[in-house]
């Protein structure tokens, strides 16, 4: 392997190296349905997001800070500050044989606060955005790998109904657990899929690695897939 040197220094770019040795992404294709299972030809993924070598550090870093993130925190003891009582000396200093105490809600004490106990806390970790869009790219490509991404034109219910969401999945072959990724506009799906227990929703902005990571599928439509045409059009609408 070459070795990339920076000019007139004789000393190797360590980031340049790591780039150069980086596999090229790949480019994958999925079938585009409609939720009765009717194929529209096929569709590209953006290889950036769907094609590239999972990064199962960065995967591990930023599951788990999320996880964490998710703790509550709130356990709780009472120091002897806080504990009721005890403002007074159990009793006089000298002349009783005892050691000497000053107040009975002191830790040693039976009802007393305890000593270096836990107090609420915040269990968040910072990570950086590079890494939470690496991990979700990673899992997206993992899963993409895999064949277990769908794409739908779009989830076209009448009603919310239960049925007619089981009937699509049917459709779809989606078995397992399934990450149906909706926009702000898809609430009669939503409702659709909400007493299905197999089944996750997400709007697009939520979309994370930890879910991704913990279903088996992920069912994208036209205007949520990311590096999708909705999403090209979108993009350049901003730039103009």
């Amino acid at each position: 392997m070459s070795t990339l040197v920076a000019p007139g220094s004789g000393r190797v770019r360590p980031a340049e190296a790591r780039r150069a040795a980086r596999p090229e992404p790949v480019q994958r294709t999925v079938v585009r349905r409609t939720i009765d299972g009717t194929e529209l030809g096929t569709v590209e993924l953006d290889p950036e997001v769907f094609g590239i070598v999972p990064n199962e550090a960065v995967l591990h870093q930023v599951v788990t800070a999320q996880l964490a993130a998710a703790r509550s925190g709130t356990q709780s003891t009472r120091t002897r500050a806080e504990v009721r009582g005890g403002g007074a000396k159990p009793f006089r200093q000298k002349g009783t044989g005892r050691s000497r105490q000053g107040s009975t809600r002191a830790p040693q004490w039976s009802g007393g606060g305890i000593a270096l106990g836990p107090k609420p806390r915040s269990y968040v970790q910072r990570t950086p955005k590079k890494m939470v869009r690496l991990a979700l790219r990673s899992a997206l490509s993992d899963r993409a790998g895999q064949g277990r991404v769908a794409v739908v034109d779009r989830w076209s219910f009448d009603a919310p109904r239960t049925k007619a969401a089981v009937a699509a999945l049917g459709a779809l072959g989606l078995a397992g657990r399934v990450l149906v990724v909706l926009t702000a506009d898809d609430a009669v799906a939503d409702r659709s899929f909400a007493n299905l227990p197999q089944v996750q929703t997400l709007v697009e902005g939520e979309l994370n690695a930890y879910d991704v990571l913990v279903n088996d599928w992920v069912v994208f439509t036209d205007d949520t897939l990311p590096g999708g045409p909705a999403a090209a059009e979108a993009s350049e609408g901003s730039e103009a």
